[in-house]
């Protein structure tokens, strides 16, 4: 299944890619279209981290999300769909919610990439730290909602950010715990738009940030120029 990947890449980067183990931090609209990707990359051990359970109001841009599966775990469903694509991935399921208590439950395994596509900053930011201290790359996305325009989203180190909220609080928490390393972050230049109560979201800029947080892992793994 994977004959146009090594074409693309070579054999020898395909093997590095097949031997890589990568842990996401959340499954909705960013790392699910995350671990799509990196699954159809040939990612060879995937390590799933969520709580939560698929709603009606997931339907519209979370890519696991169907009328047959609502109620069901996200974890136990992109489990499923991984082994459907490709039995040949590993898979680690960790279904609770990640904070501050339980995060050495997930540094208790060995990973080599980390995608942050939860929502808590304060569980960002500790992810941020541990990877740092323990020499894990890490990739997080910041915020998608309340923005329409896929295009206006980068790469980036975290300290060159603008307009994105979140970033500016981590950003903060960095400097005054005298944290230093590269942090790259996928953001928006997109200035958030005002909306009282849920964020609204369409799937466009959510599914765009996964897929650059899983292409920049790829490109990574492969030292791609």
């Amino acid at each position: 299944m994977f004959d146009r990947v090594v074409k693309l890449i070579g054999e020898d980067n395909f093997l590095k890619i097949q031997s890589t183990t990568v842990a996401i931090v959340g499954l909705g609209g960013v790392g699910g279209y995350a671990v799509e990707s990196l699954v159809r990359s040939g990612v060879g051990k995937l390590i799933l981290v969520d709580y939560d359970i698929i709603d009606v109001t997931n339907l519209n841009r979370q890519v696991v999300t169907n009328l047959d599966n609502l109620a069901c775990y996200k974890t136990d469903e992109w489990k499923r769909r991984i082994q459907m694509i490709n039995p040949d991935c590993q898979v680690v399921v960790l279904n609770f919610k990640l904070s501050l208590d339980n995060m050495d439950v997930l540094f208790s395994h060995s990973f080599d990439y980390l995608i942050d596509a939860c929502d808590t900053v304060v569980v960002k930011e500790e992810l941020i730290r541990k990877c740092l201290e323990q020499k894990v790359k890490i990739i997080s996305s910041m915020g998608t909602g309340n923005k329409l325009d896929p295009s206006l989203l980068e790469v980036a180190d975290i300290r060159k950010t603008t307009y994105d909220p979140i970033a500016k609080k981590i950003r903060k928490y960095l400097v005054e715990n005298h944290i230093r390393g590269k942090v790259p972050v996928v953001y928006s230049k997109e200035q958030n738009k005002k909306f009282e109560g849920s964020i609204p979201s369409m799937m466009f800029v959510p599914a765009t940030s996964g897929l650059l947080c899983a292409n920049y892992v790829i490109k990574d793994i492969i030292n791609w120029k």
